[in-house]
């Protein structure tokens, strides 16, 4: 895709969950104080992740709970209508700072937000919690007629 097509899609927004925790103590009445204590895993990748560069037209925001405390460091991606929408868990705050930031990148220059599935990285090809449709989505035809055997996978 070239600079000026681009500069002519909408920005978009990466939500960073800053409440969860990725897992419990493994004594978790002995280590409860220390616990609380710690900063929150994904408050330490919304840290790291601005104290860098980001991708041109990217905004980043924290955001409490995503709901998905299980798999947390948890991210939402998401920008404009048209666009397709991610939620990614299992980020590492120490070392997918990086990931995260290439695959917002892809995903700014993607029009629909479909980043080619061999240009994602590994993490996001094995993380991706959810794909939402955009705003502008059209639905598919599930009538009796296409609900054969026959009928192609959706």
């Amino acid at each position: 895709m070239s600079d000026a097509t681009a500069t002519n899609l909408p920005d978009a927004e990466l939500l960073i969950c800053v409440t969860c925790k990725t897992s419990l103590p493994a004594n978790p009445l002995a280590d409860l104080a220390a616990a609380e204590d710690e900063t929150r895993p994904g408050a330490r990748l919304y840290a790291a992740l601005m104290a860098g560069e980001l991708p041109a037209g990217l905004q980043v925001h924290a955001v409490e709970c995503l709901s998905n405390c299980t798999r947390g460091c948890t991210v939402a991606l998401r920008g404009g209508d048209a666009r397709w929408s991610y939620v990614y868990g299992n980020l590492n705050p120490d070392t997918d700072v990086e990931t995260l930031r290439d695959g917002a990148a892809r995903y700014l220059t993607a029009a629909d937000g479909l980043v080619p599935w061999r240009e994602r990285s590994q993490h996001f090809r094995k993380n991706c919690i959810a794909r939402i449709p955009p705003a502008t989505f059209t639905p598919i035809d599930l009538t009796p007629a296409t609900l054969t055997k026959d009928a192609p996978n959706v």
